[in-house]
């Protein structure tokens, strides 16, 4: 429940607005982790196309970080609240982490654009959740997030032909 001193005045039914906060925290946390696999890829990949995969996981990871804060405004302005710490994150993500000591280049973009691409399923959840609620500002939003996802998988894609 959310604190009276946290409540945002929405003209919004809070009941409709819980489900659209619960999926928008699920693709917040989903992103975050996701942000941080795709730094992790950045840090660790070798090989003969470091300098193209470096470069393209740091832009990707920019892009997916400046979504964030986006995301949990949206969850305040309809009057709920969003994900509080790493903790937090951990328990509404669903992208699994990669803990492994070593991933091929190959492995690590084809994880990636599959991730992205659970990113797009859950946007599109949260989409259809807010278009329940009547939120078109959310509905709105979400397009541009789900598209940079989808150029995301794309370029993943690409990229992973012959790695």
């Amino acid at each position: 429940m959310t604190s009276p001193d946290l409540q945002t005045p929405t003209d919004l039914r809070s009941n409709a607005t819980k489900s659209v906060a619960q999926a928008l925290n699920g693709v917040l946390a989903d992103s975050y982790a996701l942000y941080f696999k795709t730094k992790n890829f950045h840090w660790h990949v070798s090989g003969p196309h470091f300098r193209d995969y470096h470069l393209m996981f740091d832009d990707q990871a920019t892009q997916i970080l400046a979504t964030t804060d986006l995301i949990a405004e949206r969850v305040r302005k309809t009057g709920n609240t969003t994900l509080r710490s790493i903790g937090d994150i951990s328990r509404h993500q669903s992208v699994k982490d990669n803990d492994a000591d070593y991933v091929t280049p190959g492995d690590m973009l084809k994880e990636l654009r599959e991730d992205n691409l659970k990113l797009v399923e859950a946007l599109r959840a949260a989409k259809a959740a807010a278009t329940d609620a009547g939120d078109n500002a959310t509905e709105g939003i979400i397009d541009d997030w789900t598209d940079q996802a989808e150029e995301r998988a794309w370029f993943l894609f690409e990229a992973g032909r012959n790695a």
